[in-house]
């Protein structure tokens, strides 16, 4: 089964997947060269209800855990922290997706206050 991307649900399929408990989440990796590190954030993934965060999130932990410690002095520092939150589920980012989603749209053109 593929994960559904937010542009494939009706609104009304994402809003009964989030109240049985899905949600959007983002994880981290790092990539080191030496003297260079890179962090970065994964592309948002929606998770269903009892999906496991953290096996969806273990491409990008290896990725990190291979590639991540190499960098002076920060490969060392943000590799541990990429794993823990990595295996901790990666970061939760549903309220902020359902807030831009939700937004009215504005108009560009700025209206003059009297």
């Amino acid at each position: 089964m593929s994960t559904p991307t937010l542009s494939s649900m009706t609104p009304q399929e994402l809003e009964f997947e989030i109240q049985r408990g899905g949600r959007f989440v983002v994880y981290q990796y790092c990539i080191s060269l030496l003297v260079v590190t890179f962090r970065r954030n994964s592309p948002v993934k929606f998770l269903r209800a009892g999906e496991s965060a953290t096996v969806q999130g273990l491409p990008f932990t290896l990725l990190t855990l291979v590639l991540g410690w190499w960098g002076i002095p920060w490969g060392l520092i943000y590799t541990p922290q990429i794993i823990y939150k990595n295996l901790n589920g990666g970061t939760d980012i549903t309220a902020a997706v359902l807030n831009r989603t939700q937004q009215p749209a504005t108009s560009s053109v700025a209206q003059p206050i009297f």
